[in-house]
């Protein structure tokens, strides 16, 4: 008798659940973040930060960014500006725009650098707190209808748009020169001129600076229109074109995005007149500059304000230091502190930096009236 053996059944395998969740959970994370990135990244789509990298890998492609009606007048105004020809003058001037509080301690430095010079160049005194006292017959007459100015905020700049119109009302005036109080002329009024107008660059302070005292100014609110990558910082003292001075005056979307989104002690500490313009002239025309200043300043001591010069400190040999320095000398303000140098180049060749300098004491007057015979002879 043959004994059937019961069949046996296989049990059912289970399911490994644990992995089913796990990947439940991480489709729903990266739905999540997609839909809803996270701050750090929200703006990786354009942004070139190595932080995005990673992020950017499974991100799907965007297409070009639709510009802002805005963006597109700007746009076509600055390239038409950059295009056009300039009036030419027969009697091309350069223009000394000083944007002082008050009274200009060297106004008879000032002469004796103008003496026998008549015709080639103006003056505009913007003074932002009481009317100035001239003491040179050359300055009289010459202040511009002013406004207040504090400090980092975009009155600044405002003054400079300021002295800009009213320097653009003569038409022979070609170059615009930005000047302190306490600036002080480096060289003869021949070699200045020739310097200035033997270029069709514009002096402009430019450099990224990748520090808190840079970049970590920007303010995300000035995107779309001013990315990131895109903000510069620079000393506020230039030496600008015709071109580039109306170019400066018909700006009107960057100038906005500083004006509510740069401003000092507000998290990010921003000041206006440092970034505005190096910005821009980045963005629309970054091969016009020099990406230096013709302006020394001497921050050396890493405080707020750059070192001053009394009396005692007014010496010839100081003086020819300063004449002679034929490179660009920055450190970044993060925790590297990277040193970067650059020489300056003058139509390609190699020259001095600065034709000014700042800032210099009321009380040094004397010694300098003295020396400038000597340090100003090439």
């Amino acid at each position: 008798m043959t004994v059937m053996m019961p069949q046996r059944h296989r049990a059912t395998a289970k399911k490994p659940m644990w992995i089913i969740v796990l990947l439940s959970m991480v489709c729903i994370v990266l739905i999540g973040a997609y839909v809803f990135p996270p701050r750090r990244f929200s703006k990786c789509y354009l942004s070139a930060s190595s932080v995005c990298t990673n992020f950017k890998d499974w991100l799907p492609s965007m297409g070009r960014r639709e510009r802002t009606d805005e963006e597109i007048i700007s746009s076509v105004v600055i390239r038409d500006i950059l295009s056009m020809p300039m009036p030419v003058s027969k009697n091309p001037k350069i223009a000394l725009m000083f944007l002082t509080p008050g009274s200009l301690p060297f106004e008879k430095l000032w002469e004796k650098f103008l003496q026998g010079h008549e015709g080639r160049y103006s003056i505009y005194v913007h003074a932002s707190r009481e009317k100035p006292v001239h003491t040179s017959s050359l300055f009289a007459g010459r202040d511009i209808h002013s406004d207040a100015v504090v400090w980092g905020l975009i009155s600044m700049v405002d003054a400079e748009k300021r002295l800009l119109a009213n320097a653009l009302e003569d038409v022979d005036n070609q170059v615009f020169v930005l000047l302190s109080d306490s600036c002080v002329p480096l060289h003869s009024f021949d070699y200045v001129y020739n310097y200035l107008m033997g270029t069709n660059v514009s002096f402009v302070d430019c450099f990224k600076d990748p520090g808190p005292h840079g970049s970590g100014r920007y303010s995300p609110e000035m995107y779309p229109e001013i990315d990131k990558r895109d903000f510069r910082k620079g000393a506020q003292w230039f030496a600008v074109t015709r071109r580039h001075a109306l170019m400066i005056l018909a700006d009107s979307l960057y100038y906005k995005k500083f004006k509510l989104y740069c401003k000092p002690a507000e998290g990010r500490n921003c000041i206006a007149d440092e970034h505005y313009l190096p910005t821009l002239f980045n963005m629309v025309d970054p091969g016009g500059i020099s990406n230096w200043s013709v302006t020394n300043v001497d921050w050396s001591e890493g405080k707020w304000h750059p070192r001053s010069y009394s009396a005692d400190d007014v010496t010839y040999d100081l003086l020819k230091n300063i004449t002679a320095i034929d490179e660009i000398f920055r450190v970044t303000s993060d925790d590297k502190k990277l040193v970067m140098q650059k020489p300056c180049l003058w139509n390609g060749s190699k020259r001095p930096c600065y034709l000014f300098a700042r800032k210099f004491n009321p009380e040094a007057l004397d010694n300098l009236l003295k020396l400038f015979t000597s340090y100003t002879s090439v």
